[in-house]
Order: C-alpha cells, then structure tokens, then sequence
C-alpha cells in the first residue's frame, strides 16, 4: 500500500492565497513605479519651463539654441508645436502650442510665418524643380529674403518643423530622403525606386545620360529613356540637348549661384 498522502483541500487555499498575494503586491509596485515616473517627469517639464522663460530671447533669436531646446523637449515627451493649429490669443478657446504657452507668441507666430515663407518659396521654384527643393537650399534661400518678406536667420532644424507644421493641414508638403539629401516635396507624389535611383546619381555624378543608366545599372535603353522622360515631365531634370547625347541635370542638386 503506498504511503503518499494525496494533496488536501488547504493545499489549493494557500496557494491560491499565495496568487493572490503575488498578483496584489505586483500592481503595488507597478502603481508606485508608474508614480515616481510621472512625478520626475512633472519635475523635468517645470524645470524646461523655467528653463525655456529664462532664456526665452535665445530661443528666440539663436536658430542654433532653438533647435537643441527643442530636441530637449523631444527628449521628455514634450512637442513644442503641439497644437499650432489653434492660436492662443484673446477670441480664441484654445491656448495654442507649446512654445505659444511657454513663450508667448512670437516663437509660435515665427513657425508660422516660416512655414507660410517655405510655401511660397516652393511654389516659386515648382517650375524649375518639379516640387523638389533641398532643405537646405531652402534655409539658405529664406535666409536671404528670396521669398516674402526680409530674411531671417534660420536653422535645417527650424525649416524641418516649419515643414511639420503643415501637416495638419493636408497640405502635401512632406520631407523626403534622396540620397543622403533631405529635400521638401511640395506636390503630392511619391518618387518610384528608378527615380531615386536617378537623382541619387545625379547628386554624385552632377548629371547623368541614358548611356550611362545602362553600362552602371544594367538597364534597358527603354528602362533608361522612361525613367527620365517620366523625371523631365516633373520638371525634376532639366536636359542638355547640346552634347552628343542628352545630359539630364537636376536643378535641385545644384548650388545657388548655378541657378
């Protein structure tokens, strides 16, 4: 006959009790984690605030200063133009972004009247550039007062988020990556992969021709001659009909003074 003792009853009690306890004194700690997390980052934002009133003509006037304050912000959670859309002085409801709370509203009133000077530029150049402008062949182009209004002293930083702040709108206007380049798109329409690939080459090589497509990408001349027909209809390459064979240049991938 065998000796062991079957589990009783009391058994199943205590370790249901024992569940319960573990289950109990895991929400506690979750509860009080989740608590000192919220109470150091109550602490992080009133000392950014504190921070950003102090020196709130840096902000204003460094492009430099601004945009490490605003990576500060990102950092703990913080969208500086969160809620830009709505304006914060009086006959309005809402308070307005962030920096318009903090700083008042010139910093807020600065985006704004950016993002109004990249429209413009971009809609000045779509037809030499197809809508493709580089950031910071735009920043330098604001910068320089070749848009509405003076120039103003202005950071990669700040036209990223000028850019950014249109979104709400719909308004199309995105950054895209060509390359190693960031260029603002202002037409809603997506580059396909041979077209990247076009341009990307370009930024290298200061122009490319169908020959060349060929010979270093293996591509079909009918492949090549779609690809920058396609590009030249967009007005993204200009070409030079001059030469022996057609050279397709971008006007976005060229300096200033080129243009």
């Amino acid at each position: 006959m065998s000796s062991r003792r079957g589990v009783g009853l009391s058994a199943f009690q205590n370790r249901s009790a024992l569940s319960t306890q573990y289950a109990s004194h895991g929400a506690s700690l979750r509860s009080n984690h989740a608590s000192s997390l919220q109470n150091q980052l109550s602490v992080f934002q009133s000392l950014l605030h504190n921070f950003a009133i102090q020196h709130g003509d840096t902000i204003k006037s460094n492009p430099t200063f601004r945009a490490e304050f605003a990576r500060m912000c990102n950092a703990i959670g913080v969208d500086p133009l969160a809620g830009s859309n709505v304006k914060g002085k009086s006959g309005s409801k809402g308070k307005g972004s962030w920096w318009a709370q903090t700083l008042g509203g010139d910093v807020n009133d600065f985006y704004f009247e950016l993002a109004v000077r990249v429209v413009e530029l971009c809609r000045a150049t779509r037809g030499e550039n197809g809508g493709l402008i580089g950031v910071e062949e735009c920043r330098e182009m604001v910068g320089k007062g070749k848009g509405i209004g003076g120039g103003m002293d202005i950071s990669d930083d700040d036209v990223l988020r000028a850019v950014k702040s249109l979104d709400p709108l719909g308004s199309g206007f995105s950054v895209v990556t060509v390359g190693s380049r960031q260029m603002i798109r202002s037409i809603p329409k997506e580059l396909n992969t041979d077209q990247s690939t076009v341009l990307e080459a370009i930024q290298v090589l200061g122009y490319v021709t169908c020959s060349m497509l060929e010979d270093n990408l293996a591509w079909s001349s009918a492949r090549s001659e779609t690809v920058m027909q396609d590009l030249l209809a967009d007005s993204l390459v200009w070409v030079d009909a001059q030469a022996l064979e057609k050279a397709y240049w971008s006007p976005s991938s060229m300096g200033l003074d080129d243009l």
